[in-house]
C-alpha cells in the first residue's frame, strides 16, 4: 500500500510541476505564479463543493435509515453500506441511489467524515446482493484512501492545464525578458501539455482503482464477489448509454467502471485498468486466502 501511495504522490507532484511549467511558458515567472495560485484556489473550491455538485448532476436521491427513498426498497442497500462501513472502521457515509439504467457506482466527498456513496438502479438489477456488497466495499475503500479528493484535484488540474495551454496559444506566451515565444513553442505547449496532464491524471486514476479493489476485497472479505461484479458491470455498462456521464466525461473516473461509450480499455488515456487485469488480481487474492 505504501508503494501505491508513493507512486500517487510522485504523480501528483508531477502534475503540479507541469501546471507551473505551462504557466511559466505562457507568462514567464508571473505566469507560473498566477497558474499555481489559480490551482490552489481551484483545489480549495473542489475540496469543499465537488461532492454536492456531482450528486446533483446525477440527480442522486439520498436513502435515509428510517423513511427510505421510494417505498423502502433500498433498506437492504442502506444496511449493507452501514455494515461495510463498520467493517472498514469508517464513519457512516451518506447513501444515495441514482435512477439510471447503466450499472455503476461511485464514492465522493472530501474526507471520510463527509463522504457519500451512490449506486444506480441499474447495478442493483443485475448484481446479486453478494456482488453489490463487493462493489460498495470497493467504494468505501476509495473513501478510506481519500481517493475522491485525489481524483478531483488531478482532474481539475488537468483541465486547467489544457485551458492555460490554449490561452497561451491564442494570446501568445512570454519569456522572462518580455519577448513573445515562438509560435512553434506555443503549438507544442497547446498539444503536449494537455496530453501530458491527461496521461498523469489517468495513471493516478488507474493506480487508485487497483488499490480500491484490493482494500475492497479486505473490507467485504469476498474478493470473488467483487471480481464477478466487475465482469458483469463491464459487460453491461457500455451497452447502456449514461447521458449524464457522456455530457460530463470528467466524472467518468469516479465510477467503478468507465461509463463512457467511447472508452478505450487498452489506451494510456483510460481512467480505469483493464477489467480482465482487475479480475485476475482479485482472484489471486481469493486463492491466497
Amino acid at each position: 500500500m505504501f508503494g501505491n501511495w508513493l507512486k500517487t504522490s510522485i504523480l501528483m507532484a508531477a502534475i503540479v510541476a507541469l501546471f507551473g511549467t505551462v504557466g511559466a511558458a505562457v507568462g514567464g515567472g508571473t505566469g507560473m505564479l498566477i497558474a499555481l495560485l489559480f490551482a490552489a484556489g481551484m483545489n480549495i473550491y473542489t475540496y469543499w463543493f465537488s461532492d454536492k455538485a456531482v450528486l446533483k448532476m446525477y440527480g442522486a436521491q439520498e436513502v435515509m435509515p428510517v423513511n427510505n427513498y421510494g417505498d423502502g426498497q433500498f433498506r437492504n442497500y442502506y444496511n449493507m453500506v452501514k455494515e461495510l462501513a463498520q467493517n472498514a472502521e469508517l464513519p457512516m457515509p451518506k447513501v444515495y441511489v441514482i435512477n439510471e439504467n447503466q450499472p455503476n457506482a461511485f464514492a465522493t466527498g472530501r474526507n471520510p467524515e463527509n463522504a457519500a456513496v451512490a449506486a444506480t438502479t441499474g447495478i442493483m438489477q443485475i448484481l446479486t446482493e453478494r456482488e453489490l456488497r463487493g462493489v460498495m466495499a470497493h467504494e468505501l475503500a476509495h473513501v478510506k484512501n481519500r481517493d475522491t479528493l485525489i481524483s478531483t484535484i488531478s482532474a481539475s488540474m488537468a483541465g486547467a492545464i489544457a485551458s492555460i495551454a490554449q490561452f497561451g496559444m491564442f494570446f501568445g506566451g512570454g519569456t522572462r525578458d518580455g519577448e513573445r515565444s515562438s509560435p512553434i513553442v506555443g503549438i507544442l505547449i497547446m498539444f503536449l501539455a494537455p496530453m501530458s496532464a491527461s496521461l498523469i491524471q489517468m495513471a493516478i486514476s488507474r493506480g487508485r482503482e487497483f488499490e480500491a479493489d484490493k482494500m475492497g476485497a479486505e473490507i467485504s472479505k469476498d474478493p470473488k464477489a467483487l471480481a464477478s461484479a466487475l465482469e458483469k458491470i463491464h459487460n453491461y455498462a457500455h451497452k447502456i448509454p449514461n447521458e449524464t456521464a457522456e455530457a460530463h466525461p470528467e466524472t467518468g473516473q469516479m465510477m467503478i467502471i468507465n461509463p463512457l461509450s467511447s472508452a478505450s480499455f487498452d489506451s494510456l488515456f483510460s481512467t480505469h485498468p483493464k477489467t480482465e487485469e482487475r479480475v485476475r488480481r482479485l482472484m489471486v487474492i481469493a486463492n491466497a486466502s
